[in-house]
């Protein structure tokens, strides 16, 4: 199974129209977090797309071609890249550049977003979510496989036997669907036989199984074989040498960070109960080595995933160094206990309902 982080690169906005210190200090600490866990040995690196003031990232492909100047092995992919509001010619293109800057690391995590701010931006209707991002998908994945491409549909001008460039290192881009909580989003990436990235933020973990099974179903369904799908994971991370260490210095910032997002959607205020409950019985891995362990491995038992990705949060209340001790530990002590555990039950990389 694979291991990687994912990150918002949460920001305190400058709420200035230049000199953006804040940034600038986020940016080159974001680059130093991709660089030590190349070091460390972790898989993948992802990075999302967002266009508000308290994320960093709105040019996933150029902070990510930053890191891969700096790195020898991580994979580096968004998380996610909102291809509904995207030009998929140019993100084809951009990833492909990373591409070839990588070596061969570079990966798209294609997905609808989990906001909305990039459609009033780009000059596209809410109305259209759906039909935009299956209307894009469907261009992306036809410029990945064909050099020159004939393609139409409604909401872009048509390519008529038009070459995209440049070409990837890879023979093809690899193209994950990032999934929330619309089954609907599963089953497509299983019928197109795409890897899918199930993120798990709340809820307990074991209410997000039937979107694995959709997902496999899906795909044999379709005639793909099942054993050879990609499942990732991902789920809010945090580690520290002791879990009350780790509980007491993570809670500050995830408190914000929901409670900010949630007076946008109507949520309830987060309290250290729910925290803690979470912590306990829902998916937020958040703890000791041990305990981070246990939990992804966990994750393995219920999902059969192939990989898991460990999103971090940022924030004034939890110094930078902080986090880089975190993926010290992630990468030193709790990769290797996962990587050793699942050699001893013979990790294989189908779900569960496909063994035997």
């Amino acid at each position: 199974m694979e291991l990687g982080i994912s990150s918002f690169a949460e920001i305190t906005p400058d709420g200035l129209p230049g000199k953006a210190v804040n940034a600038h200090t986020r940016m080159q600490q974001l680059l130093e977090e991709i660089k030590l866990a190349d070091e460390v040995g972790l898989d993948v690196y992802a990075v999302g797309e967002h266009h508000r003031p308290d994320f960093l990232i709105s040019a996933p492909e150029v902070v990510l071609a930053a890191a891969a100047a700096m790195t020898k092995n991580i994979r580096l992919s968004s998380a996610v890249t909102v291809l509904s509001s995207a030009d998929p010619v140019r993100t084809f293109q951009n990833f492909a550049t990373l591409d070839l800057i990588s070596g061969g690391r570079a990966e798209i995590l294609a997905g609808r977003g989990s906001f909305i701010e990039s459609f009033p931006l780009f000059g596209y209707e809410l109305d259209d979510y759906n039909a935009l991002f299956s209307e894009k998908l469907n261009l992306l994945l036809e410029i990945n496989k064909n050099e020159k491409v004939t393609w139409k549909g409604r909401h872009r001008a048509p390519i008529n036997n038009l070459g995209v460039y440049p070409r990837p290192y890879q023979s093809e881009l690899p193209i994950w669907i990032g999934v929330g909580g619309t089954p609907a989003s599963a089953a497509r990436a299983g019928k197109l036989n795409l890897p899918m990235t199930l993120a798990i933020l709340g809820g307990p973990p074991d209410r997000f199984v039937s979107f694995s099974d959709i997902f496999r179903r899906s795909a044999r369904e379709a005639g793909h074989d099942v054993s050879g799908l990609q499942l990732g994971i991902n789920t809010h991370f945090y580690v520290a040498e002791t879990s009350q260490q780790a509980a007491d210095e993570f809670y500050p910032p995830y408190q914000l960070l929901m409670n900010r997002v949630g007076r946008e959607r109507g949520w309830s205020r987060l309290t250290r109960d729910q925290y803690e409950y979470s912590r306990t019985y829902g998916p937020l891995t958040v703890g000791s080595p041990a305990e981070v362990t246990e939990k992804i491995l966990h994750f393995h038992e219920l999902f059969g995933n192939t990989r898991y990705l460990a999103q971090m949060v940022n924030g004034q209340d939890l110094p930078h160094e902080k986090n880089l001790k975190a993926i010290e530990l992630f990468g030193t002590i709790v990769a290797p206990a996962v990587r050793k555990a699942l050699a001893l039950s013979g990790e294989t990389k189908v779900g569960p309902e496909d063994k035997g």
